[in-house]
């Protein structure tokens, strides 16, 4: 971010697809809730209704769109950086998969033919987090795994590798706020299911 702390920043991860349970990398691939995942994006309601936003923004993937209005943000302005990591040749492919054909590979430090590097990603999750650094109150991202873990790495100021300790469940939230002079994580996969 380029000055100042900025807004309070919530994130909040989709709820679960078929790929999410499998484990298959889903990025652009519009992959639907499944029943289980409906009612994770449901059960947002509670710890987001109590909460005052100044700026919603979604994916524009359904997964995303629908867990917004399932938890009561319908109206969610449609931002395409908030789009998951283009993960290319190895979209639908679990990591086990892919380590068959390219051993010790891991999506935080491995190569991404045919899509985009984790560089690329950064500079939408920065670009996303400049263009809101002067709202004034909370902001609410409904979207996707890894873009919200480089994210709120890239937000915390650690650089978007750092993602690999941030895990964020389907339908949760994180919150990143301030402490004194710092960004800080507040919050964590709250509510997780």
């Amino acid at each position: 971010m380029t000055s100042g702390l900025g807004p309070e920043i919530w994130l909040a991860r989709h709820g679960a697809t078929e790929w999410s349970e499998s484990g298959q990398h889903t990025g652009r691939t519009d992959v639907p809730l499944t029943a289980k995942g409906r009612l994770q994006a449901a059960s947002l309601v509670k710890p987001l209704d109590r909460q005052a936003f100044a700026l919603v923004l979604t994916s524009p993937l359904g997964r995303a769109r629908e867990t917004a209005r399932l938890a009561g943000f319908a109206d969610a302005v449609v931002e395409t950086d908030l789009l998951e990591w283009d993960y290319g040749n190895y979209e639908g492919l679990t990591t086990s998969e892919i380590k068959k054909t390219v051993p010790g590979w891991n999506v935080w430090n491995g190569d991404m033919p045919g899509g985009e590097t984790i560089e690329q990603v950064a500079e939408r999750a920065t670009a996303l987090l400049d263009r809101c650094e002067e709202v004034e109150g909370r902001v609410l991202f409904f979207a996707h795994g890894h873009i919200l873990r480089i994210l709120a790495a890239c937000c915390l100021g650690l650089g978007p590798r750092a993602g690999a300790q941030l895990a964020i469940e389907p339908a949760s939230v994180g919150v990143i706020g301030h402490e004194h002079d710092y960004r800080t994580l507040l919050r964590w996969n709250m509510p997780s299911t």
